[in-house]
């Protein structure tokens, strides 16, 4: 009877150990299967992202084929750049399957020129440094950023006195670096340049731009701030009397700008325009997941509209409607 009782046992212990061990295969199959269910639904979530990706900047890059016909055909049809041309024209943001398009034309001729701080010959130009100076003072900024500037740009690496800053001052920083010396290639760059702080840029951003040698400004679309400081005697309803009168069409020739009653008397050293060959396209897509956001730079030429540069930004700049102190743009 003992040893009947001690199989018996032996029997259920073996029944225990077999039903432990497949709960045991259970469990592991069903963790097994849920990390599988998760990892696959992750990679379908990642392949969606990445195809909704290319999709939105599939739908950039459209936006600016877009742009450029716009301008190629302002071109053809008009002899000067004014807000109400077409390219500067508010839409609606533009519906496309699984999303929107939203972009925007800007004039960067509507703005002042920080590389034309350095003349030709790689030496400051005191014009173009007080009518810089004069733009800081009116957005209530210290004129003493200017000097700055030159010196990051021009190619010397001597300090202007007594606000300047070359790499005595940059190799100072954590991590250190060096001044440029050299032209910027985008305005992004203000902020390596010392005293340019997020407060400072954010202010000073809708009204400058960064092209190449010196350009004209366009006085129909010129933002109110640059018209102020084209001279030290222009006060704010001055301005207003050239926004009234350059109206929605514009001005045709410089001359009919510089015969404004506003400018009697006043003798502007800066060079003037109507027409622009330098226009910024940023195009804002979200399709699903996906978004892409395109900052194009392009060149108007009588011979050819060219896309001289491309940057995929991860925070879509700050456009603005124009009004009394903003940049003028349109949309696409």
């Amino acid at each position: 009877m003992k040893r009947q009782a001690a199989v018996q046992g032996r029997c259920a212990d073996q029944r225990g150990v077999a039903l432990v061990t497949a709960l045991l295969v259970v469990s592991l199959a069903t963790v097994a299967a849920v990390a599988m269910a998760t990892r696959l639904h992750v990679d379908m979530r990642r392949t969606a992202n990445l195809l909704h990706g290319e999709q939105a900047y599939a739908y950039a890059m459209a936006a600016e084929s877009w742009a450029r016909v716009i301008l190629s055909r302002d071109a053809a049809d008009s002899e000067h750049d004014s807000l109400s041309e077409d390219w500067a024209t508010a839409l609606p943001p533009i519906a496309v399957e699984g999303g929107f398009v939203n972009g925007h034309i800007y004039d960067l001729q509507g703005r002042f020129n920080v590389n034309g701080l350095v003349a030709p010959d790689g030496k400051p130009d005191e014009r173009q440094l007080a009518y810089f100076k004069r733009l800081l003072t009116r957005l209530g900024l210290e004129p003493t950023l200017a000097p700055a500037l030159l010196d990051w740009i021009d190619p010397d690496i001597n300090a202007t006195f007594p606000d300047g800053a070359e790499d005595d001052a940059y190799l100072l920083a954590q991590p250190p670096y060096r001044a440029a010396n050299r032209p910027l290639t985008s305005i992004s760059e203000l902020r390596l340049v010392q005293g340019y702080t997020p407060g400072v840029l954010e202010i000073l951003n809708p009204h400058v731009s960064a092209l190449p040698g010196q350009t004209a400004i366009n006085v129909n679309t010129a933002t109110p701030m640059v018209l102020q400081a084209l001279h030290q005697d222009l006060t704010q309803s001055d301005v207003e009397i050239l926004l009234t009168d350059r109206g929605e069409d514009g001005y045709t020739e410089p001359a009919g700008f510089l015969a404004s009653d506003a400018l009697a008397g006043l003798e502007l050293d800066v060079e003037l325009d109507v027409k622009s060959e330098w226009f910024s396209v940023l195009t804002d897509v979200n399709v699903g997941r996906g978004v892409a956001r395109l900052e194009s730079r392009l060149n108007r030429t009588e011979d050819a509209l060219r896309v001289v540069a491309r940057t995929r930004t991860r925070q879509r700049p700050q456009i603005i409607e124009n009004s009394s102190d903003e940049p003028a743009e349109g949309r696409i």
